[in-house]
């Protein structure tokens, strides 16, 4: 019997409309009525036009582009939805903005994965659900309970029905080192064999390929990344994979499509055939190209969604 809450909710902030809905409709359930506006000076306004007293609330926000405003549009919600007597609440957050400042990469630097996990807890939330972090120590910056849901699952789906019998003409490739285990599960669910680029970063959205461990030659390449801003890391590699290493073809698969800077115009010029991305982060019409496919997420968060209400484990589902 669930005691946390007598019924379910689901609130859409701004960012990430087009999932809300899908996690409502998954759930047979309406979305919750808010409104979330701006007052002339650029201050937030939140109205919750529904009672929540005793409810189980998520708020579905993306802090992605513009990312000061969606971050700060969530936290007035949480507090709004906290002082209107909420039984629970939990922060539903497809992509989770400022996880690349996880750590101090030089003196005097601010850990500002750190400070947002603070206050999302200050703010009231009783609870994280989230996809794909890129750092998962980011989980141990929050003293109330993490819900990590990978999107590598979704995408492999997808990419085994592209590599069907021939997963000998196929290889994965991690775009750097850091993502190595990534990669290795995603390899060993659609039945390939593994690669890696070995780059270097001497500045902040700059990377170059220093090498290729391992054999592409004469192979279909399937890269994967946990995101994609500036895209300089995926194209150079890809570059790097047919020119250095020779690879025939190239495809790509990302959870976040942070598409920043370049991005569009970098992938457009590229020798990637296909970029395979989530929903976690809202695609614009002008972004949209021909080589993207946009896979949705809305089933996945809705099944995490109902595991959290009913107090049932994740690990049958999600294996965690």
């Amino acid at each position: 019997m669930n005691f946390h809450g007598k019924d379910i909710k689901i609130f859409a902030g701004s960012s990430n409309a087009t999932v809300a809905q899908g996690i409502a409709g998954c759930l047979g359930l309406p979305l919750g009525k808010c409104d979330c506006q701006k007052f002339s000076d650029g201050e937030i306004a939140v109205s919750i036009n529904e009672s929540v007293r005793g409810s189980e609330c998520f708020i579905v926000q993306s802090t992605c582009t513009p990312v000061n405003d969606n971050l700060m549009e969530m936290l007035i919600m949480i507090d709004a939805m906290k002082r209107a007597s909420a039984a629970r609440i939990t922060a539903v957050m497809p992509y989770f903005g400022y996880a690349r400042q996880d750590r101090k990469a030089k003196p005097r630097d601010p850990i500002s994965a750190k400070l947002c996990a603070d206050l999302i807890t200050a703010a009231g939330a009783d609870r994280l659900l989230t996809m794909d972090l890129h750092a998962n120590q980011i989980q141990g910056f929050f003293n109330i309970p993490v819900d990590h849901l990978k999107g590598a699952g979704i995408l492999a789906n997808h990419m085994k029905e592209k590599v069907g019998n021939n997963t000998d003409d196929y290889v994965v490739v991690s775009p750097d080192l850091g993502s190595v285990t990534r990669a290795r599960n995603f390899a060993s669910q659609i039945g390939t064999s593994l690669a890696i680029i070995d780059k270097r970063r001497p500045r902040a959205n700059v990377s170059e390929v220093m090498n290729i461990i391992g054999d592409v030659k004469g192979k279909k390449i399937i890269i994967l990344d946990d995101m994609i801003d500036t895209a300089g890391t995926l194209c150079n590699g890809a570059k790097a994979i047919v020119e250095v290493g020779g690879a025939t073809e190239v495809y790509a698969c990302a959870t976040h499509a942070v598409l920043s800077g370049p991005a569009i115009e970098r992938i457009q010029n590229s020798v990637i055939k296909e970029l395979v991305l989530l929903d976690t982060v809202p695609l614009t019409e002008e972004k949209m190209i021909d080589k993207f496919t946009v896979l949705p997420t809305a089933p996945v968060f809705a099944e995490a969604i109902a595991r959290i209400y009913n107090d049932k484990p994740f690990t049958a589902a999600f294996g965690s």
